[in-house]
């Protein structure tokens, strides 16, 4: 048996799985040996595995054995195997150090590097892999490397147009499960003479 992957935030009396063994005469099942830590507890009548307690991401997976025993003679009995896996949740937001920075940039560049934007995640794996995106229309005028968070513009700017100023809102995005979080920073760019 190898049931759907539990949250690490599954709460006690969760339902896990049912187990059936085929045999004429009524049984008992058991948890014959595996769950050292008394994760689980099944019903001797029914078979229905649940959550005995909250679940230690560090501890999975869980490999044990259920046992099915004839109820009149305790000799007879098989047993088979029962793997749960539990999932990192995604607990935390990208964070960035600052949520406002101020850049300046030189008129009549050509496309240039204006700053390197670097957010955390206190999430592991892939719930704290970070990707890097423009969130307004000032995309035309800058990108974003998604992966080192580099910002750059991508022509020439004039001082002596309008405007002067531009606010980038720049995202770090994790690749969480089951939701990815975002985290937010404003880069005021102001073009000088």
């Amino acid at each position: 048996y190898h049931p759907a992957p539990l949250s690490e935030k599954t709460p006690a009396d969760t339902f896990v799985a049912e187990i059936r063994a085929l045999y004429k005469l009524p049984v008992n099942y058991s948890i014959a040996s595996g769950d050292e830590k008394g994760y689980f507890i099944i019903r001797s009548s029914s078979g229905i595995i649940r959550t005995s307690k909250n679940l230690e991401l560090e501890d999975f997976p869980v490999n044990f054995k259920v046992r099915a025993t004839d109820s009149s003679n305790a000799t007879i009995f098989n047993e088979v195997g029962v793997k749960v896996e539990v999932i990192d949740e995604n607990d935390f937001p990208p964070v960035f150090p600052s949520s406002l920075l101020e850049e300046r940039l030189a008129e009549h560049l050509p496309a240039t590097e204006i700053v390197q934007l670097k957010a955390q995640d206190n999430d592991t794996g892939r719930n704290g892999f970070l990707t890097y995106g423009i969130l307004n229309e000032h995309g035309l005028k800058f990108r974003i490397n998604e992966t080192t968070g580099i910002l750059y513009s991508t022509a020439p700017f004039d001082y002596e147009e309008e405007p002067r100023e531009y606010q980038v809102v720049v995202y770090a995005e994790d690749d969480g499960i089951p939701e990815k979080k975002r985290g937010y920073c404003t880069v005021v760019i102001k073009i000088t003479d």
